[in-house]
């Protein structure tokens, strides 16, 4: 009888086990499908505008405008506030951020010119990595005419979503073209506006997604023409209440303060815009696991040193603004940086931070553990001219092949003459008085000088004529050196 009940007592014991067992299980299947998909690889959003140089904006302390949206992402985000194009114009700086290479390397060193479609692309090692990658609005890096239709493959380098541009800026109604429609689109208004909401609609396809997103948002705008804006931003700017910076001639005055204004409207519509799109992830709950960087392509001269837009090595044309919003995860803290940031920089610091492998064809730094405080970088930039080309081949007294140096205190250029530039931007912040020969910066010069014959040894960068380059490269150019380009 005590056996049996043993017996007995032993199968309930088993049921009992067995029982639990099912419901710990079924709860766990449960708790499983409803957990939110994995989101310990962070996103990656870049905004990029184009020719919006680095004093424009509120929180460089611009009188002129106010970016309250940039203000406040500015107040949480990583500002290096002494970022520079190192080949201050479009096409070569796109390169840079897509390889992370100079230009001399990539190839992409003149506008309208196609980068090579085997490059090792920010967008293909996002793929390889299980990304998802989308590109919204200009992309100027194929060459085979501005409004024609940048075709699907090898063309897009690696971007699985497209709704883009080559080059264009009639930023009212201006052309695009999508993933694989081969017809031309037009955007429905000022493109600013419809590219934003492209781009929103694509992150909020990508909540629900199994993988993070990759996506670069490139605005046309503040680029000239000046006066385009929609009516409302060009109305809150008077010509005439626009403070200059001291280095524009008197005679260009009246006209840089009608296109400041211009310029101006087109920042505060992007400001706007870009107030929208971190409204929305923050309303998706995706703001705090993505990686945000805000930049330029390069600056805007607007009449500084008596010239417009860019390709020189002043301030107004090199420097760009540089923000990197960082979730908190990463345990970076926001605020300004001293280090100089160049364009080559921007694809391996993002992989460093979404702890991706950097292909060895990269040539910048991952600035990651420079933001974490384990490393010492960035103390010099090299910006350079391998042809001038454009508007500058066509100002007075003609454009010139140069390199420089620029470190947190000076700007150093030489040309194929030999010394051209030399500015203390610390004390003399518009660069108005060139040191170059002066007795008493001999031993500067001397010093700037053999820093930037170390820097182009280090880059392989022999300093050879322009045209030297052209030929090696293949390109056609016009008489003032310029690629020719059609619509």
């Amino acid at each position: 009888m005590k056996n049996k009940v043993q017996e007995l007592f032993r199968h309930y014991l088993i049921l009992g086990f067995t029982l639990v067992s099912l419901v710990c299980c079924n709860e766990k299947k449960k708790e499983i499908a409803e957990e939110p998909r994995n989101t310990s690889r962070p996103n990656v959003l870049v905004l990029l505008a184009d020719q919006w140089r680095a004093q424009a904006t509120g929180y460089a302390g611009d009188p002129n405008i106010n970016t309250p949206h940039l203000d406040s992402l500015a107040a949480v985000s990583v500002n290096f506030k002494n970022a520079v194009s190192g080949m201050p114009v479009c096409s070569p700086f796109r390169a840079s951020l897509l390889t992370g290479q100079r230009p001399l390397t990539h190839g992409v060193f003149m506008n309208d010119v196609q980068l090579d479609t085997n490059a090792v692309t920010i967008a293909k090692v996002f793929n390889k990595e299980g990304y998802d990658t989308g590109y919204i609005g200009k992309w100027h890096l194929d060459g085979h005419g501005r409004l024609q239709n940048v075709a699907p493959g090898n063309r897009r380098q690696g971007f699985q979503f497209w709704k883009g541009n080559e080059c264009t800026h009639d930023y009212n109604e201006s052309v695009y073209y999508d993933n694989e429609d081969p017809n031309r689109k037009i955007w429905d208004g000022y493109d600013t506006f419809e590219q934003t909401d492209a781009a929103i609609e694509y992150v909020k396809g990508r909540r629900s997604a199994d993988n993070p997103f990759m996506m670069i948002l490139s605005y046309g705008t503040p680029h000239a023409p000046y006066h385009t804006a929609p009516l409302e931003y060009r109305n809150r700017f008077d010509p005439e209440k626009i403070q200059l910076r001291r280095n524009v001639p008197d005679s260009l005055k009246e006209q840089v303060k009608e296109d400041l204004a211009g310029y101006y409207a087109h920042i505060a519509a992007l400001d706007d815009m870009i107030g929208k799109v971190i409204r929305n992830l923050k309303n998706s709950g995706q703001f705090e696991n993505t990686i945000i960087v805000f930049t330029a392509d390069h600056g805007d001269l607007l009449g500084s040193h008596g010239a417009y837009k860019k390709q020189q090595p002043y301030e107004e044309s090199a420097r760009v603004p540089m923000l990197y919003y960082i979730p908190e995860k990463l345990k970076i803290a926001a605020g300004e940086r001293e280090a100089l940031m160049n364009s080559e920089d921007i694809m391996p610091t993002l992989l460093g931070l979404c702890d991706i492998s950097i292909p060895n064809t990269v040539e910048g730094i991952n600035y990651r553990p420079y933001m974490e405080g384990k490393e010492q970088v960035g103390h010099v930039a090299l910006l350079s001219c391998v042809q001038p080309f454009g508007q500058w081949n066509k100002v007075k007294h003609g454009g010139r092949e140069y390199r420089a140096i620029k470190t947190k205190q000076y700007t150093y250029a030489r040309n194929l003459n030999g010394p051209w530039l030399l500015f203390d931007n610390i004390n003399d912040p518009y660069q108005l008085n060139n040191l170059v020969g002066n007795e008493g910066y001999t031993s500067l010069q001397d010093d700037l000088e053999k820093q930037l014959a170390q820097r182009l040894k280090e880059t392989g960068d022999e300093f050879r004529p322009g045209m030297e380059y052209i030929k090696k490269w293949g390109y056609p150019v016009d008489e003032t050196g310029t690629v020719p380009y059609t619509n």
